[in-house]
């Protein structure tokens, strides 16, 4: 296996990597070791050992360390796990749990990347002497003329730079992402190989603390007051029917309303936490003309034509930035409080921000 066409560290002597304990990371620490460096794999203890234990396919279950041990075992590194269970659960599920109450729709795993992974795991690298910290994401970093760029993952299936718009500019001097120029199946490919145990195993799936996907649950169990129940209006405030909480609702969803007597199908518009009101109304309501940004993390020149990003799963729209405000050249749907919008110069990175408010376009229904 020829390492030469990978990001890692020319002249590294030391290089951490962070592992889950999944295919990606654990190709990242053959290919770190691969290069002559020292490589040292950290796995983060995110959540309960004991309960992560009893659901497969979380990112940092017990299993999952247990894997990301044995592969270090076999590449003869050190691997170290280091218990950030408080402060995951301050920064992450807990702020999950307020968004959703608050009546927005939050990305815990950028919240992941921008605290416990990156943060506080580039600290730890830095504290172990490294030169470089090495993880599995499907970005890639390149240095540009004024330093290191946040550029798209080569395959577009496996982007994840959605998900890590928040990396600074320091973030990103230390950074290292080995797979951003790789498609996944190559990956899978040099794991089976190198004969790694985890050449098979499936991806994770869902949020990695959230049992079989019921985010509602969980949310319900963190905050029993999120069971608190409403009505449904219309936009012109006619009560049209009620639900069981504002949690099980989204900006522009349609399904589960579980009301009847429209002419046309209803979606929701809005989501008002003061008076636990879900507000519905056509399609041509969800068109959006702008929204405010907050929390920006600013990675290169935002003044001029870019496209934004405004849900992981949309392709991105030709928009620009003037002042604090993100404005569509044509209207947006589905823009919801909560989530991101990451702003791209074609395949770079330029940013990023939190959706405060939407600002309601025109649009004939």
């Amino acid at each position: 296996m020829d390492s030469g066409d990978f990001q890692l560290a020319p002249g590294a002597r030391r290089i951490v990597v962070a592992m889950s304990g999944g295919v990606d990371s654990s190709v990242v620490a053959a290919l770190a070791a691969r290069s002559g460096a020292e490589v040292i794999g950290v796995t983060l203890q995110l959540y309960d050992h004991g309960e992560a234990t009893k659901r497969a396919g979380a990112c940092c279950a017990g299993r999952d360390i247990r894997d990301a041990r044995a592969v270090c075992d076999k590449l003869g590194i050190a691997h170290y796990v280091f218990d950030h269970e408080s402060s995951f659960r301050a920064n992450v599920v807990d702020r999950f749990a307020d968004e959703y109450l608050a009546g927005r729709t939050p990305i815990p795993c950028v919240q992941c990347n921008m605290g416990p992974k990156f943060t506080d795991l580039l600290a730890l690298a830095r504290d172990l002497g490294a030169d470089c910290l090495a993880t599995g994401h499907y970005v890639r970093r390149v240095e540009g003329a004024q330093g290191a760029e946040l550029h798209r993952a080569a395959d577009p299936a496996r982007d994840q730079s959605y998900f890590l718009f928040g990396t600074t500019r320091a973030q990103l001097d230390f950074l290292r992402f080995p797979l951003g120029g790789m498609p996944k199946p190559r990956v899978r490919e040099l794991a089976a190989e190198l004969a790694l145990l985890v050449a098979d195993k499936p991806d994770s799936q869902d949020i990695c603390f959230v049992p079989d996907g019921d985010y509602a649950a969980l949310v319900k169990k963190l905050r029993p007051e999120a069971e608190v129940g409403g009505d449904i209006v219309d936009l012109a405030g006619r009560k049209l029917g009620e639900h069981r909480g504002l949690v099980h609702y989204t900006v522009g969803q349609r399904r589960g309303l579980e009301i009847g007597g429209s002419a046309e199908p209803l979606y929701v518009v809005r989501l008002d936490p003061d008076s636990r009101q879900v507000v519905v109304g056509p399609r041509a309501a969800l068109a959006v003309s702008a929204a405010r940004l907050e929390g920006m993390n600013v990675l290169g020149p935002l003044d001029g034509a870019l496209t934004a990003k405004v849900r992981s799963m949309a392709k991105p729209v030709p928009a620009r930035m003037v002042g604090e405000r993100l404005v569509f050249d044509a209207p947006e749907y589905g823009v919801a409080p909560g989530q991101a919008a990451v702003l791209y110069d074609g395949d770079r990175v330029l940013g990023g921000g939190w959706i405060a408010e939407t600002e309601a376009a025109l649009v004939a229904a």
